[in-house]
This record gives structure tokens, sequence and C-alpha cells, in this order.
């Protein structure tokens, strides 16, 4: 079977945004123009393609992402059928509490839209989105939408991205008129202004641009050739002898730039009002990287751990990465996967090196939101969903058997937020156990546990939306009802200090005895980068904040006991000293010990070691950590006062203000534990006009006063 699109005609992208900035709205209309939709579904009615589940529709937000399948001619090919690309699109929510499906879905795509609302610029969730794209190095195109909307401003959303985001950015296009009168764009680089008629605004017309707007469209004309040319050396000494480069010229150096994350162009529009989606998707076309336009994929070699890479190619062993798991109510379970490198075929067998294990994939599904095309193979390059495979999880490589790599693991977040949870019923008992585990399975930062203490269930995830949202979801789909108690912090414990002692786990009891004895300095993680984490000598391991180093020197214990030392300890910091809260950022060096010949055995090793590991962190100044928030709030001027006033009684730390429109913008950092049911007391403070968006910052210690309490109620 041949592929239908070469790979150079195929982009992988993704619409991200911090919440309301109309990322649904423009892939709805990019479903349209691009022929897959035939009617444009609208937020506001609850009829869009890709927010399909109940909890999205009713809510107006996106919570799952959603995988399309379309194809797009740029506007200027005409009816030219060989310019035809395909587009595997992922519609991203921009909910804080959801962002882990930003994170997945950046692994694995190539580009990215951003979008941003025309009134606000940039907001919390766009620098934590573009911070995401930056680590997975994602080239993007900006696209300034909304600007209908009443006090929306180009040239203001477009400085909150030179200030917050990014000095690369550079505008692409200019608006036409802002709020009512926005009627269209001007393209900077062909100096044309284009217009949006005819029936859901289809009809792209060139046209001269207006009389009042050339002299800005020259000035920013310049500024552009000028950010292009910079790019290559030649082109510039060109420039400044006078040489104004060819169109031809100037795309493909802005292409490659844009590839390099060198350049981010910056698009303007409304997609609610059917303005500019278009050359936006022209955009994709021209500037965002096909998949052999990017790097190699990096690996490690299963035997050996050596690094190892494998190509964007058909003709490569098989490679990809499963990066979202999904129940799906006729077909059971649905692998998300990115294929990097060869072709897979239904029916055929597929490695996971994580379980050292094949599986069998039995079908083989093209997703458009929630419907599906059942396919028999994909190739390089391409995104895809697999029914079949029964003990794959996020993150998961799957490869070919003969040629085993694993690709790099996505890293997600760790809850900040739990809730006991307990089922209504006896009949619900069961139900709840396989549906909590079904939900852990497609959610990597929705983590279940029992309290070891009382036996309860507990359940954690990135905020209160996320929660409710899981035990809406138990509801609807597993017939589970439950209650639900109070939501806790999850706190955490370090070490300020450093400590060093020795454990010893020593028992006779006639016949075999344990013997397990270890020498340990404990000291409080110093941060640091992931290369200086990559440049690390052998004998030290970073893992979720736990350092472990290795100076057992002329085999004091030998080395088959060095593993279970290292597994004592991470059991001895899963539970704290002053109020049982996990121990993080802790640093243990084995330096020392001693074994019997007869009596020592792993187990005792292991026990020594977490008897020891707990004993040092009591001497080192143990400290309880809570979870920080960056809480943003928009209020109303004649309400600033009260907002500043509440946020400080909060224990909160006021950290700028600033105008956004006709309204007031508070920045705060907060402790999460002061937040809980914010939304209310917001609400009757402000008349109901004010809103507030928050993220998870970093963690803190906690103020005396405050440990005192926590530690007390856990007694």
């Amino acid at each position: 079977m041949e592929r239908d699109y070469p790979l150079e005609k195929v982009r992988n992208i993704g619409i991200i945004a911090h919440i309301d900035a109309g990322k649904t709205t423009t892939t709805e209309r990019v479903l349209f123009y691009t022929g897959v939709s035939h009617k444009i579904g609208e937020v506001h009615e609850g009829e869009t393609t890709t927010d399909w589940m109940e909890q999205e529709r009713e809510r107006g937000i996106t919570i799952t992402s959603a995988a399309v399948t379309c194809f797009w001619t740029p506007t200027y090919a005409g009816t030219d059928k060989s310019k035809k690309h395909r587009f595997n699109i992922i519609d991203t929510p921009g909910h804080i509490d959801f962002t882990v499906e930003v994170k997945r879905s950046l692994r694995v795509l190539d580009g990215a839209v951003v979008v941003f609302d025309g009134v606000a610029g940039v907001e919390p969730q766009s620098e934590t989105n573009w911070r995401y794209a930056d680590e997975a190095n994602v080239p993007r195109i900006c696209f300034v939408n909304k600007l209908d909307r009443t006090g929306a401003s180009f040239e203001h959303s477009y400085a909150t991205i030179l200030d917050r985001l990014t000095k690369k950015a550079v505008r692409m296009q200019i608006p036409i008129g802002l709020e009512e009168k926005h009627e269209g764009v001007v393209d900077l680089l062909k100096m044309k202004a284009y217009y949006f008629e005819g029936d859901m605004g289809n009809k792209v017309i060139e046209k001269d641009i207006p009389e009042d707007m050339k002299a800005d469209a020259e000035k920013y004309h310049g500024e552009l050739i000028e950010k292009i040319v910079e790019q290559d050396d030649a082109l510039m000494t060109e420039y400044l002898e006078g040489k104004i480069p060819t169109m031809e010229v100037l795309k493909k150096t802005l292409r490659k730039a844009v590839i390099d994350n060198a350049i981010f162009p910056v698009y303007a529009g409304s997609a609610l009002k059917n303005k500019g989606v278009q050359l936006v998707l022209d955009g994709v076309v021209d500037y965002l990287p096909s998949p052999l336009d990017i790097p190699p994929i990096p690996g490690i070699n299963v035997d050996t751990e050596e690094p190892m890479v494998r190509e964007a190619s058909d003709s490569q062993p098989f490679a990809a990465l499963a990066f979202k798991v999904a129940t799906d109510p006729f077909v059971g379970q649905i692998i998300f996967f990115r294929v990097y490198s060869g072709t897979l075929t239904a029916g055929s067998y597929v490695y996971n090196p994580r379980t050292r294990n094949k599986e069998r994939i039995g079908r083989i599904l093209r997703m458009h939101a929630n419907d599906r095309e059942e396919v028999k193979q994909v190739f390089a390059g391409e995104i895809a969903a697999a029914v079949g495979l029964k003990d794959t999880i996020t993150s998961d490589t799957l490869c070919d058997e003969n040629n085993p790599i694993i690709l790099d693991r996505i890293v997600f977040p760790e809850p900040v937020i739990s809730l006991r949870i307990e089922p209504k019923t006896k009949a619900d008992q069961e139900k709840m156990g396989m549906a909590l585990n079904r939900l852990a399975q497609e959610d990597p930062t929705f983590k279940v546990s029992t309290d070891q203490e009382t036996g309860e269930t507990i359940i954690a995830g990135m905020g209160e939306l996320h929660l409710e949202i899981i035990v809406d979801r138990m509801k609807r789909e597993f017939t589970v009802e439950a209650n639900v108690g109070k939501p806790q912090v999850a706190y955490r414990e370090t070490i300020t200090g450093s400590a060093e002692v020795e454990g010893k786990y020593i028992k006779q009891s006639g016949g075999r005895g344990n013997y397990g004895h270890v020498k340990i300095k404990v000291k409080p993680m110093v941060p640091m980068t992931k290369e200086e984490v990559a440049d690390l000598p052998k004998n030290t391991k970073r893992v979720d904040g736990f350092e472990f180093i290795n100076t057992i020197k002329g085999g004091a214990i030998p080395q088959e006991y060095i593993a279970p030392c290292e597994k004592g300890f991470k059991e001895g910091l899963d539970r704290g000293i002053l109020a049982g809260f996990k121990l993080v950022n802790v640093s243990v060096d084995l330096w020392d010990g001693s074994f019997h010949e007869v009596d020592s055995n792993e187990m005792a090793f292991k026990i020594a070691a977490s008897m020891a590991v707990q004993d040092a962190c009591r001497q080192a100044r143990p400290v309880i950590l809570e979870p920080m928030m960056k809480v943003e709030v928009v209020t109303p001027d004649k309400f600033m006062g009260d907002v500043t006033g509440n946020l400080s009684s909060k224990r909160g730390l006021i950290e700028g203000m600033e105008d956004r429109g006709m309204n007031k913008v508070v920045k705060a950092i907060v402790p999460l534990s002061e937040m809980f049911g914010y939304m209310t007391g917001l609400r009757s403070m402000t008349e109901g006009r004010a809103s507030f968006t928050m993220e998870f910052l970093r963690y803190d210690i906690v103020p005396q006063n405050v440990a005192d309490t926590i530690i007390a109620a856990r007694k």
C-alpha cells in the first residue's frame, strides 16, 4: 500500500491558547474551510466538532485534546490539486487543570498555532503553553484572534507577545479596522489587502491596501524584510547594497527561520467573524515544518542504553510514541500514537520496551474528534489511534521487535490537590475501583491511592475543576455514585540542613538471620538544569525530587545490595517526619556500611536504608512545603482595593497591577490552601463582575504557625 500524501506535504500541528482565546472556534473554522464539516459549530451553542464530551458542551470549555485530520490547498494555489496538504490537527484545552493535554500534545506535534485574545493579549496560560512549546522546541505561528471585540487592539496584543513571550515575534499582517469595523487584513510580505466575503467568509478577495494604511504597511513591511534578511548573511549583504530579495527567496528564508525558532510570525483576524483563518492555514503550509524538517527523533538502545536516533522515513524500522489513552464506549480502549519512523499495518505486532512484551494491533483508526475512519496502514509522520493494546500506557514507545528503541518519555507535573472519595453503595464499590483505574490510565496527572491508616481512597489532580470533572465522568461514563470529601492540599516535606547517620538492621532468630548496615549523609538537593543533570557522574542518579549518590569504596557493601538500598531510601522518603507527607528534594549519599557473608540479604539492606534515611531527615531540620499558585484577577477598577486586600489576607504576595481595557489586572502569588472556594467570595465582593485564573508555580516553606496547625490536624 502506498502513502497517499508525501511526507513534505504533511503538517502535524496543535492549536494552543489560554482559556477563552478562541481555540476551538478557530479549529471549527479550519474544519469548515478544509471541507471536513459542512456547517460551522459554535462553542456557545454547544455544537462544536472537537468539544464532543458532554461536560465540554455544557461548560463551553475544552477538557480533552481532540485529533482531526483534514486537507488544505493554499488560497494562492487556486485549484492546483498538486499543492494540497494533509493536516493532522490537535485542539488542546486552555484551562490550567487540563494542562497535561497541552504538554503531551506538544511532545508529538511538529508545529503549533498559538491563539491570543485580541483584547487581553498574552494571558497566564498563554505563558505556560509557550513555555511547554519552548521545552518541546516546537515552531509556532501566532494568531491574534477576536479583533472584532470591543476593546480589541492588535498592537497591544503584539506588544504583550514581545514583552512576555519572545522578542523574535514579527508582524506578518495588520488588521483593516478593529471592533465592529474589522473588515480584513493587510499581508505585509505581499503588500496586499485581503477581505473575506461570501457565505461564512469563504471567498478570499485580494485588493490594494487602503490609502490611509499605506504608510503603516510600508513601515512594518520594512521591519519584516529586515527581520528575514538578518537570518542569512549573504542576503543581508545584498539587502544593504540595495537589492531586495525575490518573494520566493524571502519565503524560503522565513520558513527556515520559523522552523529554527528564530522567528514567530504574527497573524491577525477574527475566527468568529470568519476573517483571517484561511491565511493562517496558508502560513501553516508555507512556514511550519513537515516531519522531514524536524531533527531525527532521539532515543536509547534498549539493551546497551546507548543514544540512537530514528529518521522520519517509511524505510526505517518502526518507532512510535503513545501519547494518549482514551476510552471509547463503542470500541473500548484507544491508544493515540505518533509514528516517527517506519510503517504499521493493522493486525501486526508491536514491541513495548517498558513491558518487554509484544502486543497485536487489532485495528488502526484515523480520528476526526470522536468519529473514526478505519485504515489498513499508517506511515512515518502520521498521528493515528490503535485498538487492541491492553498493556500500553501514556509515554510508552511502540517499536519493531528486531530493532528496539526507547523514545524519551513525557514528563508530567505532580498533582497539587487531593480528595477523599467513597462509593455510595456496596454495588458502586467494585465499579469505582475499575472506573478510577481507567481514568488514571487516561490521565497521567490524575493519581489514585489508599490512605494506609484509614483505608480510604484518595484521588489527586491538578485543581478543583479537574477532580470535579473526574467525579462527573465516573458518574456518567461508569454509572458510579460517590461521596466526595473536602479538597486537601498536596503538601510535601523537605530538609533544610544536613545529617550523617548509620542504619543497622540485625535480627537473629535461629538459623539464617538478617544483617544490613549502611552509613549515609543527607542534604538538600541542589536545583539543576537539564544539561547539568545530563552531565552528572555515573554514581549519581536523580529522579522525582530524590538524588542517590553511591560513593561506596572497596566493596564495603556488595554491588547486589546497592539497588535494594536505593529502594529502601525511596520508601523511607515516602512518609515524612513532621506530618507524614512525602519528602522531596533530598540528596542521599551512601558512603559506607558492612555486610555478613551468610546473614545479609536484599530485604535486610532495604530495611536498614529506610530506617537510616528517616533517622537522618529527622536530624536535618525538616520543614513542610506548600504549593504556591500564580493568581491573576481581572476586576473593574472600583473593586481593586477589596481584591488586593482580600488576597493579602490570604497570605498572598501582590506582584503587580496593570490595565487591561476598562479593567484592572492584579497579579499575586497565593498558597493553594487559601484559594479553595475563592470564586464565590470574589463574585460577592465584585457584584459578580471579576474573574480569575490560577496555576501552580512552585513549592514554598510553610510559616511556622501554619505548619503547627497542619501537624496538629494530622495527629
